[in-house]
Formats: C-alpha cells, sequence, structure tokens
C-alpha cells in the first residue's frame, strides 16, 4: 500500500468513542458478568472471557469497514470491498492482539485458552463484519461529521464511568488472576476467627512478608498493628484494593494488608475497624500472576486516571476536529 493508502487506514482507525466501548465489552464485562452469575469461590476463566472479544470482533470490523468507505467514497466495486475488508482485517488485529495480550499478561486468568484458535478463528467473523459494515454505509447519504460540544458532556461521563470500573475490573481481575492462596493458620483477631486465649497471638514460622485477611464482610481498611518481643509496633499496610473471594464453603476472606518481619517467632495483632465484631486473619500473601499483581498496590488516584484514559481520549478528540474545522475556511463550528 502507497503512503495515501497508509492515511486513509489510519483516518479509518476506530475513534476514542469505539475503543472505550470495545474495552468495556471485553475486559470490565466478562469479569462483572461473571461475578454476578456464578458463586463466589468459582474463578473467571481465560476462555469464557476471550468469547467476549471474539464477540465483538465482527462489530468492531462493520464500524472499520464503514469509515473506510465514507474516507474513500461509496464505490460499488469489488476493489472497493476488498479494501475494506482488508482495512476492516488490519485494524481488527490490532485490537484483537492487545485484548490478548491483557489476557496474557496483565490478567492472566486461569484456565487454558487456544490463543491461535481464537486468533485465526476470528478472520471470518472479520470478513463477514467489514461485508456488514461496507453494505450499511454504501447504502447511506453522506453527511458532514462535524464535532459538537456533546463530544465533551460524551467524554465526561465516560471517564467517569471508566474510572469507577477501573477499580472493580483490577478488583476482580487479582482474584481471578491468583495462582496460589496458603492456608490461613499464624494467628488472628476478632470473634469469629480466634478463641478467647489465642486472640491476636501470631507464630510466623519465618522472615517475609505476611497477610492480613477480612474475614466475611468485615471492614476492608482496618488499622493493623504488629508487635513483636523488643521489637517496636509496625503498622500494617492497606492495599489500594482488596482482591477477595478467597476461601472456601466455610469463609471467604479478602487480602486487605500486608506486613513485613525480619524473624520468625511470637508476635502479637492488635486491628482497629468501625465493625467491633470485625474479625482479621494472618497467613500467607497470595500469588497473583501478571501485572494486576502490582496494580493492587497502585495510588487510588493512578487506578481512576488509568479508567479514564477513554473519556479523556474523547474530550481530547473533540477539541482536535473543532479547532480543526475553526481553522478551515468558511467553516461553521456545530454547537
Amino acid at each position: 500500500m502507497n503512503a495515501a493508502t497508509w492515511r486513509v487506514v489510519g483516518r479509518t482507525f476506530p475513534g476514542p468513542v469505539a475503543l472505550a466501548v470495545w474495552v468495556l465489552v471485553t475486559v470490565p464485562a466478562p469479569l462483572m458478568v461473571f461475578e454476578g452469575t456464578h458463586r463466589w469461590e468459582e474463578d473467571p476463566e481465560v476462555s469464557t472471557a476471550l468469547w467476549w472479544t471474539v464477540g465483538a470482533v465482527p462489530v468492531l470490523a462493520a464500524v472499520v469497514a464503514a469509515k473506510w468507505t465514507w474516507y474513500t467514497g461509496q464505490r460499488r466495486t469489488a476493489s472497493a470491498v476488498a479494501a475494506a475488508v482488508v482495512a476492516a482485517t488490519l485494524i481488527s488485529a490490532v485490537f484483537l492482539g492487545a485484548t490478548m495480550a491483557v489476557y496474557r499478561w496483565v490478567i492472566p486468568l486461569s484456565g487454558v485458552a487456544q490463543w491461535r484458535s481464537v486468533l485465526f478463528g476470528s478472520v471470518p467473523l472479520v470478513i463477514c463484519g467489514a461485508m456488514v459494515g461496507y453494505l450499511i454505509e454504501r447504502g447511506r447519504v453522506r453527511r458532514s461529521r462535524a464535532a459538537t460540544r456533546r463530544g465533551y458532556v460524551t467524554g465526561g461521563i465516560v471517564a467517569v464511568v471508566g474510572a469507577l470500573l477501573a477499580q472493580t475490573t483490577v478488583q476482580l481481575g487479582a482474584e481471578g488472576s491468583t495462582a496460589r492462596f496458603g492456608p490461613v493458620e499464624y494467628g488472628a483477631v476478632g470473634p469469629y476467627a480466634a478463641s478467647a486465649s489465642e486472640l491476636g497471638e501470631l507464630r510466623l514460622p519465618a522472615p517475609g512478608q505476611y497477610a492480613i485477611f477480612a474475614v466475611g464482610f468485615a471492614p476492608r481498611d482496618p488499622d493493623c498493628q504488629v508487635t513483636g518481643v523488643g521489637t517496636p509496633a509496625q503498622s500494617a499496610e492497606l492495599l489500594t484494593i482488596a482482591p477477595g473471594g478467597y476461601g472456601g464453603d466455610a469463609a471467604s476472606y479478602a487480602w486487605v494488608a500486608s506486613f513485613d518481619v525480619s524473624l520468625p517467632g511470637a508476635y502479637s495483632l492488635a486491628c482497629r475497624s468501625s465493625d467491633p465484631q470485625a474479625s482479621y486473619v494472618v497467613g500467607e500473601v497470595p500469588q497473583i500472576r501478571g501485572a494486576v499483581g502490582a496494580l493492587v498496590h497502585w495510588p487510588l488516584i493512578a487506578i481512576w486516571l488509568l479508567g479514564a484514559i477513554p473519556g479523556l481520549l474523547i474530550s481530547a478528540d473533540t477539541v482536535r476536529r473543532r479547532a480543526r474545522r475553526r481553522s478551515a475556511p468558511g467553516a461553521k463550528v456545530e454547537l
């Protein structure tokens, strides 16, 4: 393809609105739907999440083919159809590959996925979607696609929704990407986790990091202090986003904080929270695969900004398009 063709491909690339919808459908939606339709102790599998991506691919291809047809003219030739299909295939492959990378390295859910089958099996769906998009756009009347101030409202709404969904997505992704959850056996505080004679006593077998888990519906932001013989009290570090759903039928646990010790031995734990009946237990730190294991420690403002990126891109794109239209000779900007 020559330089002019590549420029058209760039203009055909889905805009921020399509990007926001794609991210919503392929990442938060599978995790949230699974959470709402399955038992809490069940973990989502990567193959299930990828089905959402495969289902979204033909819609994306239709959007790309329609934009290609709009930019290149509504020609009724075989070459025009082929060009629309090729453009849709290339751009859909980028989106599909990016989502597969998310589930491979960022949120590596449990289970096994046939990555090559997903990639090559999506090709017929892309072709069908591109054909539909080409036919729909060919039959439409061409209208000016000027940016209006509604883009700012849309961008603001998408940014707020994305920020709220980002926190839930990280939490559910961390829960589904947990490779190992060790037994909780080193001590506890609270009426539902320890006997009165052992309340707050910890017996830590080795130096290193340990996790504090909230039992059931205990508050996720306790003020916990760990004290050892001859050592000053240290505050446990709270997790920004507490992954839960650990445990079994007897009880559920959420990882809410962690602390480090330099020596094995006996320690004491004291936790204060808004619920006087809350119970907390100490155990091994869950092993969370992928980058989501680090995201649970990020500042909450960073998680919100990460989720707000699609909405911010919509607002920035609106600014760019309105500025370009103002600079055009004799052009009027729609309100």
